[in-house]
């Protein structure tokens, strides 16, 4: 499948389509070597829109058309979550509605716990982060990625390093949740990372093949 490019000597400016301050952070990390000026919608003053879509895909494209058509640059959003296996999914697309209108993620993580006990279940449950990337332009053309990482959940949470539903999270193989390691540890392997580095080969292989060549 043919993708559309986006390169930083005809598109210098990307607006990343979030108001959340951790998932700035972490997607300017990931954009950087790129060459972009990266905005978030948050610094712009753009709207939030309605996020009513089905999936994880679904819910990107509508903040990412909506920041591409309120801005007129190309709009990079992320729609993430995690899904519970022994909760047939859930939180999933509603991860960030568990955190109530507070965003506050310690109601959301006692929220998991509290579900997977009138499950019996409890730590060691297994567990992936999902996240759905999609590229916008201004005329609505969009390129959608989705990575994941599997896990387990682990209670009580621990670690003040990451954000959201990372102090439960223990990925695969790993013995410290994504809020205890290094962030650049977490940045190499999150489902965020997964979904970037599809993105990359897909719409900014042109900038690297001309940097590769300089």
């Amino acid at each position: 499948m043919t993708r559309r490019k986006l390169d930083p000597a005809t598109a210098p400016a990307l607006v990343l389509a979030t108001h959340n301050a951790g998932k700035v952070r972490e997607i300017e990390v990931l954009v950087a070597p790129f060459g972009f000026a990266v905005e978030s919608a948050g610094a712009l003053g753009l709207p939030e829109p309605v996020e009513d879509g089905t999936t994880f895909i679904e819910n990107a494209r509508i903040k990412a058309i909506a920041a591409a058509t309120a801005s007129g640059k190309p709009a990079l959003a992320d729609d993430s979550g995690i899904a519970v296996d022994a909760l047939h999914g859930a939180p999933g697309i509603f991860s960030a509605r568990w955190a109530g209108p507070g965003k506050d993620f310690g109601v959301a993580m006692d929220r998991v716990r509290s579900e997977l006990d009138w499950r019996g279940h409890g730590s060691g449950a297994s567990a992936r982060f999902i996240c759905a990337l999609t590229l916008a332009w201004p005329d609505g053309h969009c390129e959608d990625f989705e990575g994941l990482v599997n896990g387990s959940l682990t209670f009580p949470p621990r670690g003040a390093r990451g954000f959201g539903y990372d102090p439960i999270f223990v990925g695969e193989g790993m013995d410290q949740t994504f809020a205890e390691i290094d962030p650049a540890a977490k940045n190499a392997m999150s489902h965020r990372a997964d979904a970037f580095r599809q993105l990359a080969a897909g719409c900014l292989n042109t900038y690297l093949d001309k940097t590769s060549s300089a």
